[in-house]
């Protein structure tokens, strides 16, 4: 069972860099816990304990870091592994999902026969921010007819409100909160 502890572990682990990518940002940097195995470990560990009993068929990646929790999630639960990507980056042939950024907007794709009809998802990337890209893959999902059960990050900055922005019947699953 993930403790007190454990989530204070992985915080530890994180590094802070100032002023990234533009000045008066504090960057939250995962590479410093992703290259230490117990810190790994433990935050797989806590996404696999909070969807061990839900009868999960797909985690579906928001790219690039959501691949990198949500395909061991996946191994451990023993559910199937959805990459969703930014425009031009699958082959086949997709379903796509406009956001909203900061200062304009960007794109999120999924192979339109990835995911069938009723299965059950859960989102995952390493952060929640504002919510725009998390809320688009909701939306996106739910294009290809399967439910959104939840989507999880390793960390949530809080003060940028985005948990508000996820749809009311999207459980959200955050290990750190800032």
């Amino acid at each position: 069972m993930t403790t007190i502890n454990s989530v204070e572990f992985v915080k530890s682990k994180i590094r802070d860099i100032l002023d990234f990518p533009v000045k008066g940002i504090v960057f939250k940097d995962i590479t410093t816990v992703l290259r230490d195995k117990e810190g790994y470990r433990e935050i797989i560990k806590f996404l696999t304990e909070k969807f061990q009993d839900k009868n999960i068929d797909y985690i579906a990646g928001i790219e690039s870091r959501g691949f990198i929790f949500g395909a061991a999630l996946a191994y451990e639960l023993g559910a199937g592994f959805v990459p969703l990507r930014k425009p031009g980056k699958l082959p086949g042939e997709t379903l796509s999902q406009e956001y909203q950024l900061e200062y304009g907007t960007d794109t999120l794709q999924i192979h339109k026969d990835a995911i069938e009809a009723g299965k059950r998802v859960v989102i995952v990337d390493d952060l929640l921010a504002t919510g725009g890209t998390a809320g688009a893959a909701c939306n996106l999902i739910r294009q290809t007819g399967a439910e959104v059960v939840a989507a999880a990050f390793v960390i949530e900055l809080q003060d940028l409100n985005g948990r508000a922005k996820m749809p009311e019947n999207v459980e959200t699953v955050s290990m750190i909160v800032y």
